[in-house]
């Protein structure tokens, strides 16, 4: 080949490598969070995305898909394509409480999504805002009082754990708290940031910062032990309050029909992304306990979740709306 036509295919081959390359690339995928930004789920969301591009080896945008307790992010996963390209981060409210609370949801998590993996469990904790003069549950049981033995307290979203939460803690204390539904944690805890709210339920994610800046103050957490990120703060079982000893969990769904092999390499992506150090230590630091679970066993968690919180909600008497 002589000197000039060795110069013209070199040229050509710099032209097409881009072209194949761009041909060959994995496709970008999208998280859908059901939350607005600034609260803990999109937080989460956020740190796993900015590892898994690198994992994966494309780009991973969160995409916010807030209202309705993520019914809107459900059911946009709903209608997208099985390709592995659009997944869900959630945690048990959509997934396992939501179908139990709403006659007609717009999906049905086990037909409609398939698991892909899971990678955390956390507690839903009582928050008081910095309004209030309470340091404990007990104190703030007597504020309450002090008001007149009624007082609202905020969840981010209706019909949800901490809204039954706030009801068992009305119940068991005999004070009237009114469950004020928003659109999320973060405009929740804004109004309680603000005083425009005296308590606010939600996960540990949503109040962790706010708590060791003392802005908030957590006076109690679900489950069996306390946590390591609040070692000061009680449980509700320790306070005499029951029911609260199931813990929820954080995952990734897909639309159902995704191909075993896209769902092996997704799941196999967040088992060593969460097992970075740094990963884990932000997670951490956010009030998770993290643990990989494959796809069969959040499964079989979710069930067992689903079922456990459909004999209380039952008990409760509530109506599917």
């Amino acid at each position: 080949m002589t000197p000039i036509k060795s110069l013209c295919a070199a040229a050509l081959l710099a032209l097409i490598a881009p072209i194949a390359a761009a041909q060959t690339a994995a496709k970008p995928v999208k998280i859908l969070v059901g939350f607005p930004p600034g609260g803990g789920t999109d937080a989460i969301a956020r740190v796993l995305a900015d590892r898994l591009k690198d994992e994966l080896a494309t780009a991973v945008v969160v995409e916010n898909r807030a209202g309705a307790g993520g019914q809107i992010a459900a059911t946009t996963l709903k209608a997208a394509a099985p390709d592995g390209a659009t997944l869900f981060l959630s945690h048990d409210h959509t997934i396992s409480v939501l179908p139990l609370t709403m006659k007609n949801p717009g999906f049905d998590p086990a037909k409609d999504f398939v698991p892909v993996a899971g990678f955390a469990t956390f507690v839903n904790a009582l928050a008081v805002s910095g309004g209030t003069p309470a340091k404990s549950l007990a104190d703030y049981v007597s504020w309450v009082r002090q008001q007149g033995g009624k007082s609202a307290v905020g969840t981010p979203a209706p019909a949800s754990i901490p809204e039954f939460l706030v009801k068992a803690v009305g119940e068991h204390y005999k004070l009237d708290l009114v469950a004020a539904p928003y659109r999320g944690s973060a405009p929740m805890i804004g109004d309680m940031l603000g005083n425009q709210i005296a308590a606010g339920t939600g996960s540990v994610p949503d109040f962790i910062e706010h708590h060791k800046s003392g802005k908030l103050r957590v006076v109690a957490v679900i489950g069996k032990e306390r946590q390591a990120v609040l070692p000061e703060v009680p449980t509700f079982a320790e306070l005499g309050v029951p029911g609260f000893d199931d813990v929820p969990f954080y995952g990734l769904w897909a639309p159902a029909g995704t191909p075993k092999a896209e769902l092996d390499r997704l799941s196999a992506a967040l088992a060593k992304v969460i097992a970075l150090p740094e990963v884990r230590e932000r997670l951490t630091a956010m009030g998770l306990t993290v643990g990989f679970m494959s796809g069969a066993q959040l499964a079989t968690r979710e069930a067992a979740y689903s079922k456990s919180w459909a004999q209380i909600i039952r008990k409760s008497g509530f109506v599917a709306q």
